[in-house]
């Protein structure tokens, strides 16, 4: 299993390509892969870079559960796929983001990396942290999702 961990600024070149962190890079040569698939976050405005197999899990999912007769789930499906595309890195661990992906969510050049566990989340450097919860949501979050512990404060 894949974990993608750290934040890191990046810039991307003349050419639009941007270099994929040497952290990032040793995940992806332990599971022998270099392709992404770059998809427009459904919530936030940030691309989701699903590492190959890792999108190959997500699409288990919905093929687990996405009825492709319904008419209801197959435009969501549809909406779901519409802003994503494959990419693979170069010899130098560099990426091509799409132009009308990194238009959807604002980026140009100036760009931020988050691990996020099994993949990475890509924002505009401009308006990275800007929806970030603060120190008490964060701990109403964690109350929430993992009660109090015993013995522990």
């Amino acid at each position: 299993m894949s974990t993608f961990i750290g934040e890191f600024s990046c810039r991307a070149d003349a050419k639009g390509r941007i270099v994929l962190p040497a952290a990032f890079k040793k995940v992806l040569e332990a599971a022998n892969d270099d392709r992404f698939v770059v998809k427009k976050d459904i919530y936030e405005p940030c691309l989701i870079l699903y590492p190959y197999f890792e999108w190959e899990k997500t699409m288990e999912l919905f093929r687990s559960r996405i009825n492709p007769y319904d008419q209801q789930q197959a435009r969501f499906f549809r909406s779901f796929m519409r802003e994503s595309a494959e990419m693979v890195l170069d010899g130098n661990a560099r990426f091509l983001v799409p132009r009308r992906l990194m238009e959807s969510v604002g980026a140009d050049k100036d760009v931020v990396l988050l691990g996020m566990d099994q993949r990475i989340e890509l924002w505009d450097a401009g308006n990275y942290g800007k929806r970030e919860m603060d120190e008490q949501e964060i701990g109403l979050m964690a109350t929430n999702l993992f009660g109090p512990l015993n013995g522990v404060k």
